[in-house]
């Protein structure tokens, strides 16, 4: 998953405006503001991560980790400093203008934009070193250092003790999926939620791929050192629990009761394309929208964003047959339940969820051989499933699934990389039908899709 996956992946899908615009990872630090200041999780700052026997060593340590992942943290000139970019940005013209158009004063300054955009500890949690600057520092994803600093930098530590006193267990994709998602696609916190009317404002859309943002923000290694301490869930898994509890967390916060702009409903969590398209006069114009075999609406109603049920679906009719078939029953009645009333809606919105939330569990025990992961690839780019890719949302997705299953089948050692490298084309051409989503056309992704359905073939 190397900078050339990442240099596709955001000329592509407009990711660099959603990260470097620094939609940001890491909403662990606001849970701080639940802790009670007796537990002592204090979040100690940026600094105390610094120094050459600690994380800021010039060039690798060749011990047992790096020691120079402040570094590339820090740096300016890639995705894998985002994080630390996440503040800056807000000082620039296009945060000031959005919340200039809000109202909400100076972006830097904005609750509604701190959530996320920086370290949002409360204030009896801030030790001396904290600065909101650091933007979304180490302890924002990692949790308040207080009480297992020190027995991080002691030789005879262990991972789990540190757990046990408060680090935040990020090499287990659940509990990572879902820090990420409190800024990568919203939480019930303050600043943590980007309204309909902050993308009004000029805010980029959101999107969110576990494994693929966890590679773009990159600053360790998984090598054997890392795989004894905290063992590896490996790119399959990670990318199909992000799937799961995006879901999850998408359906649970429209179930939340607030979620409202007057008589309309929060469009954030609606299909931003269906409403955003060209419109003509014209008697020889076709209309833009499709029937979708997913989701049982009639035309003109806004559709949930299902690019998550979409890939939940080709994972679990793989490995867990019959939740799919429980998913695919409770996506087409969510649907149709918006079509009908609100409160029939939260409640199979509920039940939804807790599919979604059956689907993280059973994805999360289990091992993906090469034969599942090849047959996870070829439900996304081929098969009935194909005819869901009706919207630009869901058609990303799959391009970001595809990519991400065949770089966990290479690095696995799965799939040889020569044979890889020859699919590659065929997916370039599919990230290019979804690089601008202005000119998004179903029909024509479609079609690149099956030729990545082709070319994938080969790999079995």
């Amino acid at each position: 998953m190397g900078a050339a996956r990442a240099s596709r992946v955001i000329g592509a899908l407009c990711v660099a405006a959603a990260v470097a615009a620094s939609v940001i990872l890491g909403g662990h630090a606001a849970r701080a503001a639940t802790e009670s200041a007796s537990t002592r999780n204090v979040h100690e700052g940026v600094a105390t991560c610094a120094g050459s026997a600690c994380h800021s060593r010039q060039v690798e340590s060749g011990v047992t980790v790096r020691q120079n992942e402040l570094i590339t943290w820090q740096d300016r000139s890639s995705q894998a400093g985002a994080h630390s970019r996440a503040w800056r940005v807000l000082t620039e013209p296009r945060a000031q203008a959005i919340a200039q158009r809000l109202g909400i004063g100076p972006a830097q300054r904005a609750k509604e934009c701190l959530g996320c955009h920086a370290d949002p500890a409360p204030a009896n949690l801030r030790g001396a070193q904290f600065q909101l600057s650091d933007g979304v520092g180490c302890e924002a994803c990692h949790g308040g250092s207080g009480r297992w600093l020190a027995s991080h930098r002691t030789v005879d530590g262990s991972h789990q003790a540190n757990i046990a006193a408060g680090l935040v267990p990020l090499e287990n994709p659940v509990t990572r999926a879902n820090v990420c998602l409190d800024c990568h696609f919203g939480s019930s916190r303050p600043g943590q939620f980007v309204t309909h009317e902050i993308m009004a404002a000029g805010h980029p859309r959101v999107s969110f791929e576990l494994d693929l943002f966890s590679s773009l923000v990159r600053h360790w290694d998984v090598d054997a050192d890392y795989v004894k301490r905290k063992g590896y869930a490996g790119g399959v898994k990670t990318w199909a629990v992000g799937q799961a509890l995006a879901l999850d967390r998408a359906v649970s916060l429209y179930a939340a009761p607030g979620r409202g702009q007057g008589a309309f409903p929060e469009f954030y969590f609606f299909d931003c394309h269906s409403c955003h398209r060209a419109i003509s006069d014209d008697p020889k114009a076709r209309p833009t929208w499709e029937a979708n075999p997913g989701r049982p609406i009639p035309a003109g109603q806004p559709p949930f964003n299902d690019e998550n049920m979409i890939m939940l679906s080709a994972a679990a009719k793989v490995v867990a047959p019959a939740l799919a078939a429980r998913l695919d029953a409770d996506s087409r009645a969510f649907h149709t339940a918006l079509t009908r009333d609100r409160a029939e809606s939260i409640r199979a919105a509920s039940k939804l969820g807790a599919t979604a939330r059956a689907l993280s569990a059973a994805f999360a025990a289990r091992s993906f051989s090469r034969a599942e992961t090849l047959a996870i690839l070829d439900a996304v780019v081929s098969g009935d499933g194909v005819k869901r890719y009706t919207d630009y949302t869901g058609s990303a997705q799959a391009v970001m699934a595809a990519d991400t299953l065949l770089n966990a089948l290479v690095s696995s050692g799965q799939v040889d990389r020569g044979a890889a490298a020859r699919v590659r084309p065929a997916l370039d051409r599919a990230y290019a039908q979804v690089r601008d989503p202005n000119a998004y056309r179903p029909a024509a992704f479609r079609e690149s899709l099956a030729q990545v359905a082709a070319a994938t073939r080969s790999l079995r």
